[in-house]
C-alpha cells in the first residue's frame, strides 16, 4: 500500500503545487522585485530619464521605496494603529472564545445548538458584517440605546466610528463577535482531549476551580493556544474588509492592509512600487511576530 502511495503521490500533488506556484509563489516573487522599482501598475517608470522604462531593470530604485515607506507618516500611523488593535483584539477574542468553550462543554443539553449559534457570525463576509455593525454603532448605539432620548445616556458609546480610539474598540467588538465562535470550536476540541481523570484527582485533592484551571486546563490547552493565537494574530494584522466597511479609514482609523490598498490613490501618479514595498514590510512584520509566537507557545507545549 505504501508503494502505491509513493508512486502516485506526486501525480496527485502536482496540480495543487502548480496552482499554488502560479497563485502564491510567483506573484510574491514578482511583488518583491517590484518593490525595488518605480512600478506604475501598467508600466515601469525610469527615474533617470523621467520617461517610461524600456525594461523593468531600468526602473530599479534600490531601497528608495522602503525608505519612503518607513518615512511615510500615514504608513507609520497605520502600523501603530494596527499594533494597538491587534493587542486588544487577540486578548478579547481568546478570552471570549475560551469562556464560550468552557461554558458549552459543561452543557449537557442543546450543546450543539449553542455551538452553531456562536459559530454562525463567522459565516458572514467581512464587508457585510462591517455594514451591519456600522448601522448598530451609528443608529442603535448613538440614538436608540445611548442617546439623550435613549434607554440610558452614555456619551462615550455614541459615534463609535467617528473617533480613532472608539473605532478601535468598535473593530475589536466586531471581530470578537465574528471570530470568537470559530476559535471556540478549536478550544472545545482541546478541552475534550483533556483526560477527565485529571479533574477528578484535583477534586479529590481539594483543588479550587482556579487552581484546576491554572494547573490542568491551561497547560493541557497549549496546543490549542498555539493555533488560536497564530490565527488571531495573523487575522488581526490582515484585517481589511471590516475596516473598509466600518470606518473606511476615516478619523485616522486606517490599518496596514487598507493603507497599502490606498497608497496608490494617495500619490499621483500612482506609485505601486512604494505600495509593494509597504506590503513586503507588512509581510516581514506579520511573519516575524507569528513565528515568534508559535515558537514560544510550542516551547510551552513541551514544558506542559
Amino acid at each position: 500500500m505504501n508503494t502505491i502511495y509513493k508512486r502516485w503521490f506526486w501525480i496527485f500533488v502536482l496540480p495543487a503545487l502548480i496552482l499554488f506556484s502560479f497563485v502564491i509563489i510567483l506573484p510574491f516573487i514578482m511583488g518583491v522585485f517590484n518593490s525595488f522599482t518605480s512600478w506604475r501598475g501598467s508600466y515601469y517608470f525610469n527615474p533617470a530619464t523621467g520617461t517610461r522604462a524600456a525594461s523593468a531593470f531600468q526602473s530599479l530604485t534600490g531601497l528608495k521605496n522602503y525608505a519612503s515607506a518607513l518615512q511615510d507618516e500615514r504608513f507609520l500611523r497605520a502600523l501603530w494603529y494596527t499594533v494597538r488593535y491587534t493587542v486588544v483584539a487577540v486578548i478579547f477574542i481568546n478570552v471570549s472564545a475560551l469562556c464560550l468553550a468552557m461554558l458549552v462543554t459543561r452543557i449537557s443539553k442543546a450543546a450543539g445548538i449553542f455551538r452553531t449559534v456562536f459559530f454562525l457570525p463567522n459565516m458572514l463576509g467581512g464587508l457585510a458584517l462591517g455594514f451591519i455593525w456600522q448601522f448598530i454603532f451609528q443608529i442603535v448605539f448613538t440614538d436608540v440605546l445611548f442617546g439623550p432620548e435613549g434607554i440610558i445616556h452614555v456619551e462615550v458609546l455614541r459615534y463609535m466610528t467617528q473617533n480613532s480610539t472608539k473605532a478601535l474598540f468598535a473593530l475589536v467588538l466586531l471581530s470578537t463577535w465574528q471570530t470568537a465562535g470559530y476559535m471556540m470550536i478549536i478550544y472545545i476540541a482541546g478541552l475534550n482531549n483533556i483526560p477527565k481523570d485529571f479533574y477528578e484527582a484535583a477534586s479529590i485533592d481539594g483543588a479550587s476551580p482556579f487552581t484546576t484551571f491554572r494547573k490542568i486546563t491551561v497547560p493541557m490547552l497549549m496546543p490549542s493556544f498555539t493555533v488560536v493565537f497564530f490565527m488571531t494574530l495573523a487575522g488581526s494584522f490582515k484585517l481589511l474588509d471590516q475596516n473598509v466597511a466600518l470606518t473606511d479609514g476615516e478619523f485616522n482609523t486606517r490599518m496596514l492592509a487598507m493603507q497599502i490598498l490606498r497608497t496608490t490613490g494617495d500619490i499621483t501618479p500612482p506609485d505601486y512600487g512604494k505600495a509593494q514595498a509597504q506590503a513586503v514590510i507588512f509581510f516581514i512584520i506579520v511573519a516575524a511576530i507569528t513565528l515568534t509566537q508559535v515558537s514560544i507557545t510550542k516551547k510551552k507545549e513541551l514544558e506542559a
